[in-house]
């Protein structure tokens, strides 16, 4: 495969100029073997560069500017879209290109491939490799992590029963609790007042005696004047 930029060796725009060097020091930075085809000086590279642009690629006034860019017959892009991929680390994939091994364009290439398995493995877990691997984790006693999982969720339910059993066990202790400090209260309020009740009838019974007495002491005088 041949890499083709089509230039204009002659131009007199200087942006037209430093995007012409720009691919092809970068492309050379890059060590990818290319061919020049300038226009300005072979109306034969100007008229296939101008037919072999895609229409849609062109622009407005139908004229495509160099640099543009060919692998073989296929047209890669312009300026634009090679920048563009050159920023992406695609330059590669841009000309149609095997990245070499150790690139940064391979490393992400071979990331985005891990990482592709890695989805496909996690989207069919039913396959033989993973049907294998489930055999051999019961073999050894290992759950499978499908039944820790539905068993987590068992064990988190039977825990929060059990919390709610030893809650509702301890406000049946203090309501238990409150009602015998109850009872003993007005157990104790009735023998506070039986207790009084009989320091009344003592105090009464003394209070007779005493009366008595005095009446009798009241009689023996009455007696002793006579």
């Amino acid at each position: 495969m041949v890499i083709k930029v089509f230039l204009a060796s002659s131009s007199g725009s200087t942006a037209i100029k430093k995007k012409q060097q720009d691919v092809v020091g970068f492309l050379e930075a890059l060590k990818i073997d290319y061919t020049q085809f300038d226009i300005a000086s072979n109306e034969e590279n100007r008229q296939w560069m101008r037919e072999n642009v895609p229409g849609e690629k062109k622009p407005t006034s139908g004229i495509p500017l160099p640099p543009q860019i060919f692998n073989e017959q296929i047209y890669c892009g312009d300026y634009e879209t090679f920048f563009n991929a050159k920023e992406d680390n695609a330059v590669y994939e841009f000309l149609g290109l095997q990245s070499p091994p150790g690139s940064k364009e391979a490393k992400q290439a071979e990331n985005s491939q891990k990482l592709h398995n890695g989805s496909g493995t996690e989207e069919h877990p039913h396959d033989d490799t993973t049907r294998k691997e489930i055999q051999e984790a019961e073999q050894n006693g290992d759950a499978h992590p499908a039944e820790l999982e539905e068993d987590a969720p068992a064990e988190t339910d039977a825990q929060e029963e059990k919390e709610e059993e030893d809650e509702q066990e301890d406000e049946e202790e203090d309501e238990s609790r409150k009602v015998a400090e109850e009872e003993n209260q007005d157990e104790g309020d009735e023998d506070k007042g039986e207790d009084n009740h009989l320091v009344s009838e003592d105090e009464e019974e003394l209070q007779k005696l005493e009366e008595e007495e005095e009446e009798e002491e009241e009689q023996g005088s009455e007696e002793a004047e006579d």
